[in-house]
């Protein structure tokens, strides 16, 4: 179980990752990865070019990770369910 806990973490703050420690969905957690690895340099981007746009693009990414982590959570449980 804490092997879900650390891929549940794993997902929210690096979208992907968290797939990559359950070793499911391991192709799709590595394209996620590098995405947000994308999105991230381009929200900081934002924050000084354009601050108007950065808290509705911080927003939009909280919820995504939020997605992602129940996402891995409900994935490792699954498996452990078998």
């Amino acid at each position: 179980m804490t092997r879900i806990w650390i891929a549940t973490l794993a997902n929210f703050f690096f979208p992907g990752a968290g797939y990559l420690v359950l070793g499911q969905k391991v192709l799709l957690g590595l394209f996620w990865l590098v995405g947000v690895i994308g999105l991230t340099y381009v929200e900081f981007g934002i924050k000084e070019a354009a601050p108007s746009f950065y808290w509705p693009m911080f927003a939009s990414v909280f919820l995504m990770n939020t997605a992602f982590a129940i996402d891995a959570f409900q994935t490792g449980r699954a498996r452990l369910r078998g």
